[in-house]
């Protein structure tokens, strides 16, 4: 059994960026953009106080809007802990709110039956050995207090990895690792990352890793190679795009992979940012990912109370009434192996194709790359009502070797999807002897 079977399998999930940036409220980037210094940030550590902070709720949207799986940022680039790490006052049980958020996490994502997944940054804006001054991204970068500074890496990476060990034994078991992120030379052996690895196994053999330990979202790493690093991941992290087919090894095995992309143009909380993705449009990359053998992880931004904005819960549950009737052609479902129709996408589920139907056809519908002798029968996915088929129209007669399906009446060619996000038929295909048309 692959440890990936399961997250090939449920295809959908939900990423969570909160923190001391949630307050601020300029993005999780901003200590960075803005070169702010630890004095300056101190005062969104002292005020930490997510009073309507309810995990529960944040599993209940995530399993409403039909997602499978969550991850969450224990602790992200400015080094801010949601969990009571021994190693560290940098965390929210030192702060006004006082609790462990990660534990409280876990246990609400498990209770509703998801699998759970913890987001850890390599970069730590807080620690005194993390590099500064030269760095490609410390808020401390160009400031000349930090040029001739000493730091010990080594006692860094002890630091980090011995977080990671807290995260490995004191949470249960995890489901996903999501390391982020490796650049320039930081990246692979700079983060003792064989070494790493070899601990996260001890602890949590089954967990599956992303690939940045030695990528980004950007640059991917060995995991394209045949013989990949024992860092190299077990799944490929592309963010904010999706690749024009699924990512292959060199010898052209499938690598599991999931885009990671935002409901609006930011990870956290940025209250001014109101240009939000349209529920529709996310159905349709969902459907692009897995019709490209990919995962889909859709981000949230609580805000510093700890809810999840109301824009986002709207966009979540519109997405969850598509999958409600629909996720069939979602969950353990891949690349159909055909080409790409101009109507929408196919996804597969063995004998099973699902024709995602984007945009109504004028006249009948062409199942494209679908020979006719191999369907057995075409149904709509919502309520399991037959597909009429286009035969003797003058499409089928002129194109003998497509199948042909009208949406509505035979005798009404053009006709209203009945579903405008997107329209699912179900073809079962194999030896025809039954076929099912009408």
């Amino acid at each position: 059994m692959n440890r990936t079977d399961w997250f090939t399998q449920d295809r959908f999930g939900m990423f969570i960026h909160f923190g001391l940036y949630s307050i601020l409220g300029r993005g999780e980037w901003a200590r960075s953009i803005e070169q702010i210094s630890i004095e300056d940030y101190q005062q969104y550590f002292d005020t930490f106080n997510p009073k309507k902070f309810d995990p529960k709720a944040w599993a209940k949207t995530a399993k409403s809007a039909g997602m499978k799986y969550m991850v969450l940022t224990a602790k992200h680039h400015d080094g801010f802990c949601l969990f009571d790490s021994a190693l560290s006052d940098y965390k929210s049980t030192n702060t006004p709110f006082g609790r462990d958020l990660v534990a409280e996490y876990v246990e609400a994502v498990r209770a509703e039956g998801l699998k759970v997944g913890l987001y850890f940054s390599l970069l730590d804006w807080h620690h005194p050995h993390f590099p500064k001054y030269g760095d490609k991204f410390h808020p401390m970068r160009e400031n000349p207090a930090y040029e001739n500074e000493t730091v010990d890496f080594d006692l860094y990476l002890d630091f980090m990895h011995g977080q990671i060990e807290e995260i490995c034994k004191n949470y249960g078991k995890l489901d996903i690792l999501w390391f982020d992120f490796s650049y320039d030379e930081m990246a692979g052996e700079k983060w003792r990352a064989s070494e790493l690895i070899k601990m996260v196994r001890k602890y949590q053999p089954d967990v599956i890793i992303d690939n940045r330990l030695e990528g980004s979202g950007w640059t991917p790493g060995s995991i394209y190679e045949e013989t990949p690093k024992i860092y190299a991941g077990d799944f490929a992290s592309p963010e904010q795009y999706i690749p024009d087919k699924g990512p292959t090894k060199n010898n052209g095995d499938a690598i599991a992979w999931e885009l990671c992309t935002t409901l609006n143009n930011n990870w956290s909380y940025v209250p001014i940012d109101t240009v939000f993705k349209r529920p529709q449009l996310l159905v349709h990359k969902l459907v692009e990912c897995v019709s490209k053998g990919g995962n889909m992880l859709l981000n949230v931004g609580p805000n510093p109370f700890g809810e999840i904005p109301e824009e986002s819960l709207e966009i979540l549950a519109e997405i969850g009434k598509w999958m409600s009737v629909n996720n069939e052609s979602i969950y353990g479902c891949g690349d159909a192996g055909l080409p790409k129709p101009d109507w929408g996408r196919y996804t597969r589920n063995g004998d099973i194709i699902y024709a995602h139907v984007f945009e109504e056809p004028i006249g009948p519908l062409a199942l494209v790359g679908i020979a006719p002798s191999q369907i057995k029968s075409v149904r709509f996915l919502r309520d399991g009502k037959a597909v009429c088929s286009g035969a003797g129209s003058f499409a089928s007669r002129r194109y003998k070797d497509m199948y042909f399906v009208t949406l509505g009446d035979v005798t009404n060619w053009t006709y209203p999807l009945p579903d405008t996000v997107d329209t699912v038929l179900e073809i079962h295909i194999g030896t025809r002897s039954n076929v099912v048309t009408d």
